[in-house]
Parts: C-alpha cells; sequence; structure tokens
C-alpha cells in the first residue's frame, strides 16, 4: 500500500490535475450552447405555439410538439459530429453526455404518454428540466445554467397550481431564462 502511494502523484500535483480535467471539460461543455438554443428555440416556440393553438380553438394543440422529432435528429447530429471532432474526452464529458441523454429519454416518455394526463406535464418537465441544467451549469462553473436550473425548479413549482394555458406561458419564460440565456451567453464565452 505504502509503495503505490509512494508512486503516485503529490496532493499539489493531483489538484492540478483535476483542475485541468475541469479545465477541459468546461471546453467541451462550451460546444454543447447549440443544444441549449436548438432546444430553446424548439421547447419555446412549441409552449407558445401551443398557448394560442388553445387560443384559437384547434382540436390536437398538442402537435405542435410535433417539432421536436427534427429537433431531436438535429441535436444528435451535433452531438455526434461534436464527439468526431473533440480532440479529448474526459470522464466528465462522458458522464454528461449520458446526463442530457437521460433527461431525453425521460422527455420523451413524458411527451409519448402525455396523453394519459391530459398533456398536463408542463411542471413535470420544468421539475426534470432543472437537474441537467442545474448539474451541467455546476460542472462547468457557468452560473447562468445554474441559476436557470434554479428557476425550471420555481417555475415547476408554480406550474402546479397553474390552468395549462398559462403553464405554457411560464414555461415559454423559464425556457428563455435556463436555456436560452445561457445558450447565448454560453456561445459568446465560447467565442472568446
Amino acid at each position: 500500500m505504502e509503495k503505490s502511494v509512494e508512486k503516485g502523484m503529490e496532493p499539489n500535483q493531483s489538484l492540478e490535475l483535476i483542475a485541468a480535467m475541469i479545465y477541459q471539460a468546461k471546453g467541451n461543455f462550451k460546444h454543447n450552447a447549440i443544444h441549449f438554443l436548438l432546444w430553446g428555440w424548439v421547447v419555446l416556440i412549441g409552449n407558445v405555439g401551443m398557448y394560442f393553438l388553445i387560443q384559437q380553438g384547434v382540436k390536437a394543440p398538442y402537435m405542435i410538439w410535433l417539432i421536436t422529432l427534427p429537433a431531436a435528429a438535429l441535436s444528435a447530429y451535433f452531438g455526434y459530429r461534436q464527439g468526431k471532432q473533440s480532440r479529448v474526452r474526459t470522464h466528465l464529458d462522458t458522464i454528461y453526455m449520458w446526463l442530457w441523454i437521460s433527461y431525453g429519454m425521460v422527455i420523451f416518455t413524458l411527451l409519448f404518454f402525455g396523453h394519459t394526463i391530459n398533456y398536463q406535464i408542463n411542471p413535470v418537465i420544468l421539475l426534470f428540466s432543472s437537474v441537467p441544467t442545474f448539474i451541467s451549469g455546476i460542472t462547468i462553473r457557468f452560473k447562468p445554467l445554474v441559476i436557470g436550473g434554479i428557476l425550471f425548479w420555481i417555475s415547476s413549482i408554480i406550474c402546479f397550481s397553474l390552468s395549462l394555458e398559462i403553464q405554457l406561458l411560464l414555461s415559454a419564460f423559464a425556457i428563455i431564462c435556463g436555456y436560452l440565456i445561457p445558450g447565448y451567453l454560453l456561445r459568446a464565452k465560447k467565442d472568446n
């Protein structure tokens, strides 16, 4: 046991390695601004669009959410392309990727079975959205995502007591604060 400790790194070397890994992961995560922007706009359009379709008395206003299908394909393409271009893939990158893939699976399950609860899923989606957004912000030390995750959580609590129409508007606001603003800030930071 002592031999492995002797051959191991000094504490300051370990800290430098950890810091380097976080810095590398942060750089890799910044390339994911495109995902926050893509999904931010798609979900914003979905929420606002569904609100207006309900106001117009359209029979199946939830059909607007079919826009998520091409968005999912586009997101997968961007993710695949970024994975191919990434010079270094850290353990944090892998965790980050599977966190968001898991989140996507949960959201698509909710959307697929939303009819069973009359599509009253906004509070649940906001609640689930708070977790990967908050964790992403903590991981890359990017406060706008941390704040976005917190706003998703607060919005989910409020949504539980609102009508569907108002939930859609609050969800749109949460998406602007939780995905779009951080996405644009992250993209601007990447360009610097």
